[in-house]
């Protein structure tokens, strides 16, 4: 048998231990594997690759593992899933692997056995999966979303609001009741030509007794 006849996987969990581990196991069956750590972009891969079965975890990058899952499956309807993970997460696996019709959900840490015990349930017939009726409220698309802009929570645009209506002009409003004007400011009095005058008298007359008074005393 040569690689291109071996059946292939699609790996895709955010655990890279567990990834390589199912690796690890599917390669001791002959099998060949693609891990993928992005959900979004294992839809594309999906798609492109056509594998025989596709191992999903929950928490993964970009796109829940659940929605991932019903994405592939609404991609091709006989998509094989199976579920891998930690036992403290096996109810909510439980009900995602309900509604994308997954074939099997298994838990971590895994072992040879699992596989062994689970192979047959792998490999039976492929539920339907109700969650597609459901497909568009799980995963909106990007143009509902933009509809809701940053500057409202309601989704209007602030920048073009309509002015407040009651609300007079600028110069017509009235004065702030309590505000007392500011008076104007008082210019400096100017000094009277005789004021000036008069002065200027009184300090010749002071610089003429003082000079007499040093002629006599000498």
């Amino acid at each position: 048998m040569t690689a291109t006849d071996k059946p292939t996987a699609l790996i895709v969990h955010g655990s890279d231990i567990t990834a390589k581990r199912i690796q690890t196991i599917l390669r001791t069956r002959g099998w060949n594997s693609t891990i993928s750590i992005d959900g979004d972009k294992a839809v594309d891969e999906y798609v492109k690759m056509k594998p025989s079965m596709v191992f999903m975890g929950l928490n993964i990058p970009t796109l829940d593992g659940h929605v991932a899952a019903l994405e592939i499956r609404e991609s091709d309807p006989s998509a094989r899933i199976i579920f891998v993970v930690s036992r403290s997460r096996m109810q909510k696996a439980r009900d995602a692997a309900y509604s994308a019709g997954a074939v099997a959900v298994l838990t971590t840490p895994l072992t040879q056995s699992d596989f062994d015990q689970n192979w047959v349930l792998m490999n039976g017939p492929v539920p339907e999966a109700p969650g597609l009726a459901d497909l568009d409220e799980l995963y909106p698309e990007l143009d509902e979303i933009e509809e809701k802009t940053p500057d409202s929570p309601n989704g209007t645009n602030t920048g073009d609001l309509p002015p407040l209506p009651g609300l007079p002009p600028i110069e017509n409003l009235p004065p702030i009741p309590g505000v007392l004007p500011i008076p104007p400011l008082a210019e400096p009095k100017k000094k009277s030509r005789k004021g000036i005058i008069a002065i200027l008298f009184l300090v010749v007359s002071g610089l003429a007794g003082g000079t007499i008074y040093l002629l006599f005393s000498n």
